[in-house]
This record gives C-alpha cells, sequence and structure tokens, in this order.
C-alpha cells in the first residue's frame, strides 16, 4: 500500500523488471491495476523495465474516492516515488485516458524528474461530452444513480459535488512538461474522445514531443494491443528524439 501526500491509501503493484528504468502506469476511469488491459500492458512494458501499477483513489482496493483526475495528481506522485524508492534511476509515465491527463498535469510541475510521459487516449479539455460515450460517463459522474452504479458495477467511488476549484485541463498544462520528453498516443476509432485531442496538446506542447495517431485504436488500456504496447516500450528505452519524427500515423 502507498500512502498519498494528503493521506490517501492506494493499493499498488511492483513487478519487477530487467533494467535501471522503472515505468509507472496510471489506468483509466473505473480502471484498476488488477483489470487485464493495465496487466497487459505491465506484461510487455515489463519486458524492457520495471512496472509500478497502483489503483487511483476510489478505485478498486484504494481508499478515498475519486475527484476523476483533480486530487489523483497525488496518487501518481505516491507511486513514482515508490518506483524510486525500489531503485530505479530512471521513472517515466505511461497514462491512460484519465490517467493521461493525470500524467500530464503532474509532469507539468514534476517533469524534470521524469525519464519520459506518454499520454495515451487522453483528453484535451475537460467536460467533453460531444460522444455519446462521454455522455454516459458524465451521468455516472454527476447524478446520484450514475456514482451508485459506478461504485456497485465499477468498484469506484466517486466523489459528489463537482470540482472546487476547476483543475488546470491538460492542454494548457501540457506547455510546461519540457524538456522532458513526451509521446501522445491516440486512436483514429476512440470512441470517446475524437483524434483531435491528441492533436491539441501535440501542438500546445513544446519539443521534444511526438504523436502516434494509430488507426483502428479505440480506447485506453483495454484496446491498446501488443505490438502498440512494444512500440511505446522501444520509445521509452530508446528516448528518440521527437523533433525528427513529425505527427503522423502508426500501425497498431
Amino acid at each position: 500500500m502507498l500512502t498519498t501526500d494528503d493521506r490517501v491509501r492506494l493499493d499498488a503493484h511492483h513487478d519487477p523488471g530487467p533494467s535501471e528504468l522503472g515505468i509507472v502506469l496510471a489506468h483509466g476511469f473505473t480502471g484498476s491495476w488488477r483489470r487485464p488491459g493495465v496487466r497487459r500492458a505491465a506484461e510487455v512494458l515489463g519486458e524492457v523495465a520495471g512496472v509500478v501499477s497502483f489503483d487511483f483513489r476510489g478505485h478498486g482496493r484504494s481508499g478515498g474516492v475519486s475527484t476523476v483526475g483533480d486530487r489523483e495528481v497525488f496518487d501518481l506522485a505516491a507511486a513514482v516515488e515508490w518506483a524510486r524508492s525500489l531503485g530505479y534511476r530512471q521513472v517515466a509515465t505511461v497514462g491512460f485516458s484519465m490517467g493521461a491527463a493525470v500524467a500530464i498535469r503532474h509532469a507539468a510541475d514534476r517533469g524534470a524528474e521524469l525519464a519520459g510521459v506518454v499520454a495515451i487516449s487522453g483528453p484535451a479539455r475537460w467536460f467533453y461530452r460531444d460522444t455519446a460515450a462521454m455522455r454516459r460517463v458524465h451521468w455516472v459522474i454527476e447524478t446520484r444513480l450514475g456514482r451508485l452504479a459506478g461504485r456497485v458495477l465499477r468498484q469506484t467511488r466517486i466523489a459528489a459535488g463537482g470540482w472546487q476549484p476547476v483543475p488546470e485541463p491538460p492542454d494548457t498544462a501540457i506547455a510546461r512538461i519540457a524538456p522532458t520528453p513526451l509521446l501522445v498516443v491516440h486512436g483514429d476509432a476512440d470512441p470517446l474522445f475524437p483524434v483531435e485531442h491528441a492533436h491539441t496538446l501535440h501542438q500546445a506542447a513544446r519539443e521534444p514531443k511526438e504523436l502516434w495517431v494509430v488507426p483502428g485504436f479505440g480506447h485506453a488500456e483495454n484496446a491498446a494491443r501488443p505490438a502498440l504496447l512494444r512500440r511505446v516500450a522501444d520509445w521509452l528505452t530508446n528516448q528518440r528524439p521527437a523533433a525528427a519524427t513529425p505527427p503522423g500515423y502508426f500501425g497498431s
């Protein structure tokens, strides 16, 4: 178990790896480190690095309640510090969906401590409702019945009352990640956030940065296949200069 700076206890897991690089995985909303998508990512990334995964507050066996990307920055910070305490000289973060937004906001203030940041299927801005899938997500977050469904069906306890104040959006925070290497990954079949979100994030970021738009890729950890995850692992271990690679399409 980990304890955050604001005293929330988090369920966490460590898969030792073959190098001095530790990768911290941040799952999406209603996810868990125990679920198949995160375990698959940990297995593939574990071929090149040690992997720390955890449940965000309000998720699974962690304490507290979910603030849907706000105070979760404390959770990721605690997981990164744990990775360092395990002996990894370099630590990188990989976030999916909500976890991508958290990874961006965390790196905006602590990026100098990181070897790299990967944001997969992340939103560029808050309160997006232009897809049916996101309207369902907002129903879960904003209504009493929705929060009950989240708790019963997805083991996710969600804070009532919304954000006060509203946290800095990803497309603003992302400009402060440089000079830490940044990779933005998005699918052109994402049912929650259209690919414009990825382009907005990439445009707002500073070098070094890279954008992959993946044909046929859906959303977050549940849709990420091993071939894409291996490409992410290669990017993290090689730290290829992002400026030399223009935004484009990559097979999954």
